[in-house]
């Protein structure tokens, strides 16, 4: 009896608690879809770098380390030998090894040094490849695969040349060896989409007339002789590496990290990214936050329509009192009728959150390399449903409990 009364109440008065449901519907949507980037961003961030089990580098800190070899923030604090890398790649618990240098810039774009290694083993995103979305890999010695943020910014298409400054913010530049685009990558949502890569013995050719971090005066050696030369490189700035089991993951950091020939450190990826994303995921707290207080104001205005009809449903009382019916029914009433907008703005609001991902997924992959999964309701999100629901009841207590106290006499009352 009182769920028909309550329904056939909400009925009567449709257009301004269709609005109310509007509201607690978008705010619904709100909050899980900022719930929903938050989760893609924290996973995002944690797949920038995958299957690689230790990147190793001069010894420094753990965040600093994952900073300037995986995002390509930061610089390292010294090199590693070319002799203490080819150490490590020949232990055996190393199943492949990819050398990574740093140093140089174009327009404001690093420039990384690898080798097609990097290709094969370099994942994001639980596992996904490397692939180019025009042209090819490294053919040349002078060939450059560049990433898909650089390749927008710059307006580069394969086959443009590119001249590589050196350092991070110098104005000299290695103009005597310009690389040409052999490839752009597809976007990934990683630091990859602004470097620009090339081989190991690209950085060494650039650098042959340079001595002491300057180009030696009146040096100039031809192009073609410097492909002829030994362009082994000297050192390295980091090394991702693969073992071939995960119990000797462990025992190959020890023995990195204990190397006696050079200070170096071997750090895990995964607890590297956890330690960062505790410093700059501070952010996320503040955003839920935020729309948190959204849902609690569509709530409050609620409860603060349901007060402003209370004046205009009193003789509606006083009908339903004189009709046998009991103050706590009253009170029951108005809860319920709150509880079923409440439901059913949420229920709402996620649909609108599904609809809107449904829209947004491709878009936000194909910009910004976030990637939100459509899955079904987890229990979190069933979880703020009901938390909805039933701070709905709550906050109609108010105006239901004022609803209880009025009278008969009061509610049959004519004021002038």
């Amino acid at each position: 009896m009182i769920v028909r009364l309550a329904i056939a109440s909400l009925l009567a008065r449709a257009l301004t608690v269709s609005m109310t449901i509007l509201a607690i519907a978008l705010s619904v949507a709100l909050f899980l879809g900022v719930e929903k980037v938050r989760t893609g961003a924290k996973m995002s961030f944690a797949d920038t770098i995958s299957g690689t089990d230790l990147i190793v580098g001069a010894r420094s800190g753990s965040v600093q380390l994952l900073l300037y070899s995986v995002f390509r923030i930061g610089n390292a604090t010294n090199n590693v030998t070319w002799e203490s890398y080819q150490e490590i790649a020949r232990r055996s618990e190393v199943e492949w090894i990819v050398p990574i240098s740093l140093g140089d810039s174009h327009r404001q774009f690093r420039v990384m040094g690898t080798t097609k290694a990097f290709f094969e083993h370099y994942k994001y995103r639980q596992n996904r490849d490397l692939e180019p979305a025009e042209g090819a890999l490294m053919t040349d010695l002078f060939d450059a695969v560049i990433g898909s943020d650089v390749a927008k910014a710059l307006g580069y298409s394969v086959g443009d040349p590119i001249v590589v400054a050196h350092g991070l913010a110098s104005f000299t530049e290695h103009k005597d060896q310009p690389f040409r685009v052999s490839g752009i990558l597809k976007k990934t949502g990683t630091p990859v989409d602004r470097t620009v890569i090339v081989s190991m013995e690209a950085i060494e050719a650039i650098h042959v007339d340079w001595k002491s971090g300057a180009k030696a005066p009146g040096q100039a050696t031809p192009v073609e002789a410097i492909r002829q030369m030994d362009l082994t490189p000297k050192s390295v700035t980091a090394v991702l590496v693969g073992v071939k089991s995960p119990l000797q993951t462990f025992a190959l950091q020890r023995g990195i990290n204990e190397y006696p020939q050079e200070p170096l450190l071997a750090i895990l990826p995964g607890v590297a990214l956890q330690e960062l994303w505790g410093i700059v995921g501070i952010a996320e707290t503040a955003l839920v936050a935020v729309s948190a207080m959204v849902v609690v104001t569509a709530l409050v205005g609620m409860m603060a329509t349901i007060f402003s009809s209370l004046n205009e449903r009193r003789r509606e009382m006083a009908i339903f009192r004189a009709m046998g019916a009991r103050p706590s029914n009253i009170l029951g009433m108005l809860v319920l009728e709150a509880m079923l907008t409440a439901a059913v703005g949420a229920v709402l609001g996620l649909c609108f959150l599904y609809l809107g991902l449904a829209t947004a997924q491709p878009i936000l992959d194909n910009a910004f390399g976030l990637w939100l999964p459509i899955e079904p309701p987890n229990w979190r999100e069933i979880g703020v449903i009901l938390a909805v629901v039933v701070a709905g009841a709550i906050v109609s207590l108010v105006p239901a409990y004022r609803a209880y106290r009025l009278s008969l006499a009061d509610g049959m009352m004519v004021k002038s």
